[in-house]
């Protein structure tokens, strides 16, 4: 018993159905499949242009028509590949070749991130990028500005240091004025030695205290231009604009970080320090008697090995001022909004999602596709084409039939075959008879012979 006098099972009836139902959506959407492509294919090579425009120097007419021929074949190369895909990844049926259609779309889908889709975050958010990096830019800036007025303050902190030491040799000084520290009252070697530091201390603190009015004047002009460069990352107008003017800035601030760091006095108490213990004008001893003269000298001694530890302790603080973590070399330099959007991708995450989605949304729809078609073909898979053809596609083939029925009708008949031509025989030899001559042998059948 052949296949087509079977009757088909509820469940292959059921399946017919369903592969029916799903060939007439997949007919339907076919319809619009094209305009969809093409309608996300022009919107991606629309953000495209904006972001190539964006990388490009110069605004003249061949720039333009770079601009626009690059986002004119982004569109088309979109719009072909996922024709492609969508045609081909579902009608194939074999491993071999959905792996190696995968892979091809894979890798297509690679090349358009490379070639389109970062430029469209930066067409979507390249501005809002070069303002994150020029608010990045004023933190760096400020820090630095901030750590440099700290070294600076601290360096001022040591005028306490110096004027603690210049008071304990001046108190010395007194006392030695009064005969309380040598017993030779008066103003002796003794007194010129420790005057002699007292004054050197004093003046290093003084010079020390008129640095507090630059560093001051310095820090707050730094914070002005801060200022400025902060209303500048947020203001409106071109970006482009704005970057120039926080590009000037940016250098007078660098200036000012550079001044504060030079106004810092810790090298010039360090070196003083070292100078306060090495560079002693002993004064000649003025007692009238040796044992006067004996005693000027150990105070003379006491004198100077004191000096040395207030030396040593005032370039101790001096060298840790020094020792401090100087302030970052900050340096800003101009990007722009396709590298800012690289840059800063972390910050942008709904933009890139964005350009990535408009490029790589069609490649759901090859998925969608490919499943739909995998359910039509499981529901024909077990009934035969001829219990698949419809009505209209019966009716079809009957009409072929009678076309070719109909042809063959009309076809002459083929001529009888003509007798072969006869072979050259000798003159003399008798010729054989032809077939037409020949009489047969016996009696003849037909309906006569009955």
């Amino acid at each position: 018993m052949d296949r087509t006098s079977e009757r088909l099972t509820t469940a292959e009836t059921q399946g017919l159905r369903y592969a029916k139902e799903l060939e007439g959506h997949v007919t339907w959407l076919d319809n619009i499949t094209g305009p969809a492509l093409g309608v996300l294919a022009t919107a991606s090579g629309i953000y495209t242009y904006l972001g190539v425009s964006s990388l490009l120097d110069q605004t003249g007419a061949l720039s333009f028509f770079a601009a626009l021929s690059y986002s004119i074949a982004v569109s088309v190369g979109i719009f072909v590949f996922w024709t492609y895909m969508m045609r081909l990844l579902p009608a194939v049926r074999t491993m071999g070749a959905r792996i190696g259609l995968l892979l091809s779309m894979a890798l297509g889908s690679l090349a358009i991130i490379a070639m389109s889709s970062w430029l469209n975050a930066a067409a979507l958010a390249g501005t809002a990028a070069v303002e994150q990096h020029l608010a990045r830019t004023v933190q760096d800036y400020q820090t630095s500005l901030e750590r440099a007025h700290t070294i600076a303050v601290s360096a001022q902190g040591l005028e306490l240091d110096v004027a603690r030491v210049r008071q304990s040799f001046q108190d010395l000084s007194e006392q030695e004025a009064t005969g309380d520290l040598s017993g030779l009252a008066g103003r002796g070697a003794v007194f010129r030695v420790l005057r002699q530091k007292s004054d050197e201390l004093a003046g290093l603190e003084a010079q020390i205290a008129t640095q507090q009015p630059l560093v001051n004047a310095a820090f707050a002009e730094g914070n002005s231009i801060l200022s400025r460069m902060r209303t500048l990352t947020v203001e409106p107008g071109p970006v482009e604009t704005r970057s120039v003017a926080f590009s000037e800035e940016a250098v007078r601030l660098a200036g000012i970080i550079t001044q504060l760091r030079q106004l810092s006095v810790a090298p010039l108490v360090s070196r003083a320090a070292q100078d306060l213990a090495e560079s002693v004008i002993l004064p000649e001893l003025d007692g009238r008697t040796g044992e006067a003269r004996g005693n000027q000298q150990s105070t003379i001694t006491s004198v100077l090995g004191l000096l040395a530890q207030r030396a040593d302790t005032l370039r101790l603080a001096a060298e840790g001022v020094m020792a401090m973590t100087p302030p970052a070399d900050t340096t800003y330099t101009p990007i722009s909004t396709a590298d800012a959007v690289i840059l800063y991708a972390a910050n942008f995450v709904p933009s890139w999602a964005g350009a990535i989605a408009i490029d790589l949304l069609p490649a759901v729809l090859v998925f969608m596709m490919a499943i739909t078609q995998a359910a039509i073909r499981s529901g024909k898979s077990r009934i035969g084409i001829e219990d698949t053809m419809t009505l209209a596609e019966l009716r079809a083939a009957m009409q072929a039939v009678r076309e070719v029925e109909g042809a063959l009708e009309r076809e002459p008949p083929a001529a009888a075959p003509s007798d072969p031509p006869a072979p050259d025989v000798p003159e003399g030899v008798p010729q054989p008879p032809s077939l037409a001559e020949v009489k047969p042998i016996g009696p003849a059948y037909g309906p006569a012979s009955r």
